[in-house]
C-alpha cells in the first residue's frame, strides 16, 4: 500500500499535481476543479483534496505503535484520508473503479459542482452513465454511512450489510454528483475524528479497514449481475435554517405537513438543549460523536455549544475577517 503520508504534507495545489501525474494518461483534468481517472469496474470512487487548515501539514506525531496520528498543524484527514484510499483501493482492484479527486469542497463543493456542469454538457465519457454505484470516502468515524437526499432503500440495505451503519449529514461532493448522475451514492467514513479543528487525528487502523471493505464491493460490483442502484430522491421539502450565515449546510428536511414554522432537524437532538442551540448541536455532529458534545455541555454548560461552533463551523463560512468567503 502507499503510505498515508504521503498525502498529508502537500498542498491541494501539490496534491492536485501529485495525483495527475500518477494517473498519466488515464485522465481528464479540470485544473482547479478536479481529476477523473478512467475505471474498467462500474463503480466510482469520490474525494476532495482539499481541508480545511489553512497551514500545511510539516509535523506529524503519531502514537508509539504507529497508528493515530495528529499534526500540530491540522492533520487533515478530512479528507486526505480519502485520497488515501481511493489510491490503494485502485491499486488493489483486479478491476479499476473510476476515480473523482475534487478540489474545494471545504467551500461549497466547487470542483464536484464544475464535474456536473461538464457532466451535463458532455464533455466527460459516456461510460459514467453506466455506473452501478457511487462511495465518497469522507466522513469521520469508522463505520458511518450517509446518504443525504439519496433514498434508495435497497442500495442502503447493501451498504447496511457491509457493516456500516446509516448516520446523518449535511453536505458532500456527493449531494451534486449522485443527483447529476442518477446513480445512488454514500459517503463512508474514512477514519478521522475531531474534524475541522487542531485536534484533528487519524486512526489507521480505521481507514485500512474502510478500504478494506470498498475492496470487497468494488469486486463485487464489476460482476455482470451486480444491479444498479438508481439516484432516488427523498420526498421533502427544503427550507432555509433562519440562522447567522447563509451557506451549503444551512438547508434542512422539513416535513411537508410541518406548518407549524417550525424547522425539524432530523438528527438525534437532546430534547433538553435550548432551542437556541438546536441548529449548532445539529451541525456540530458532523464532526463530533454525540457522546462527546455531551461530555462537554455536562462540564462547561449548554453555552459551550455556541463557542464550539464558532471556533469550529464559522471559519468555513467566512473569510477570517468575519466576512461570507
Amino acid at each position: 500500500m502507499i503510505s498515508l503520508e504521503k498525502f498529508l504534507t502537500p498542498t491541494q495545489k501539490e496534491l492536485y499535481a501529485l495525483v495527475r501525474k500518477m494517473y498519466k494518461g488515464r485522465t481528464i483534468c479540470c485544473k482547479k476543479s478536479f481529476v477523473l481517472v478512467y475505471g474498467e469496474a462500474p463503480v466510482m470512487l469520490v474525494a476532495h483534496m482539499d481541508t480545511v487548515h489553512n497551514e500545511r501539514v510539516k509535523h506529524i506525531c503519531t502514537t508509539q505503535d504507529g497508528n493515530i496520528l495528529m499534526s500540530p498543524q491540522g492533520i487533515g484527514g478530512d479528507d486526505r484520508c480519502g485520497v488515501y484510499a481511493l489510491v490503494n483501493a485502485y491499486e488493489a482492484a483486479e478491476k479499476k473503479p473510476w476515480l473523482l479527486f475534487t478540489c474545494d469542497e471545504e467551500i461549497g463543493g466547487r470542483g464536484a459542482d464544475n464535474f456536473c456542469r461538464k457532466y451535463e454538457d458532455g464533455k466527460l465519457p459516456k461510460e459514467l452513465a453506466d455506473l452501478k454505484l457511487i462511495i465518497e470516502i469522507d466522513r469521520r468515524g469508522s463505520e458511518d454511512a450517509v446518504y443525504y437526499s439519496c433514498d434508495n432503500k435497497e442500495f442502503e440495505d447493501y451498504i447496511t450489510s457491509k457493516g456500516f451503519k446509516t448516520a446523518s449529514g449535511s453536505f458532500s461532493d456527493i449531494s451534486y454528483i449522485a443527483p447529476d448522475l442518477g446513480v445512488a451514492a454514500v459517503n463512508l467514513s474514512s477514519g478521522y475524528y475531531n474534524a475541522h479543528t487542531q485536534h484533528e487525528y487519524i486512526n489507521r487502523q480505521h481507514i485500512d479497514a474502510v478500504i478494506a471493505k470498498v475492496n470487497e464491493i468494488v469486486a463485487e460490483a464489476a460482476k455482470p449481475d451486480f444491479p444498479k442502484y438508481e439516484y432516488i430522491e427523498k420526498k421533502v421539502e427544503l427550507v432555509r435554517r433562519a440562522f447567522p450565515y447563509a451557506s451549503p449546510s444551512n438547508w434542512w428536511k422539513h416535513d411537508k405537513d410541518d406548518d407549524d414554522g417550525v424547522v425539524t432537524l432530523h438528527t438525534n437532538i437532546p430534547k433538553d438543549l435550548p432551542v437556541k442551540y438546536k441548529a449548532m448541536y445539529d451541525e456540530l455532529l458532523d464532526y463530533y460523536e454525540m457522546g462527546d458534545l455531551e461530555e462537554y455541555r455536562k462540564m462547561y454548560g449548554d453555552a459551550v455549544i455556541e463557542e464550539m461552533y464558532q471556533s469550529d463551523i464559522m471559519p468555513q463560512y467566512t473569510d477570517g475577517w468575519g466576512d461570507l468567503k
